[in-house]
């Protein structure tokens, strides 16, 4: 290692629900510094999650435990060639691809159907807790990936 290991940093929790992953999903939603817009599209949806009586928080976490992927591929160099390896993905890498994924899900949902985005970051977290929906997608195609590539596996590192 050329460089001394950076520190990680510990995020504060968000101001109505105390979480800090709520606080870490508004910063992954953020654009532009814009966190005051982030975090009010954030609590928009959570709202309207409220509405059909369930709990925000508990819909929000089942959703990210069932989108983060258990496993992923990552390529390696070996002799020549290049292998897709499969990997298990730590706890905090987790997270983090499991709440772009969801982010990256309601925003590419057509506009026809629904009029704010706080509309789409709540459906897609709902059917993301039930095991349905485009991030739920992407978590199966990168285990779908990893299990082809098991025969690779003897050349992790």
């Amino acid at each position: 290692m050329r460089h001394k290991k950076t520190k990680k940093r510990i995020i504060e929790p968000d101001a109505i629900y105390k979480n800090r992953l709520v606080t870490q999903f508004v910063n992954y939603l953020m654009k532009s510094g814009k966190k005051t817009v982030a975090e009010n599209l954030v609590y928009k949806s959570f709202d309207i999650l409220s509405k059909d009586s369930k709990d925000p928080i508990a819909v929000f976490e089942q959703a990210l435990q069932n989108v983060g992927p258990k496993q992923e591929v990552k390529a390696r160099r070996v002799g020549g060639a290049s292998y897709q390896i499969p990997v298990e993905i730590r706890g905090e890498r987790r997270m983090s691809l499991a709440m772009r994924w969801i982010i990256q899900a309601a925003r590419s949902r057509s506009n026809k159907e629904f009029h704010s985005f706080s509309d789409k970051l709540a459906i897609e977290l709902m059917e993301a807790s039930d095991n349905r929906g485009e991030a739920i997608k992407k978590r199966d195609i990168a285990h779908r990936m990893a299990q082809a590539n098991k025969a690779f596996a003897h050349f992790r590192w």
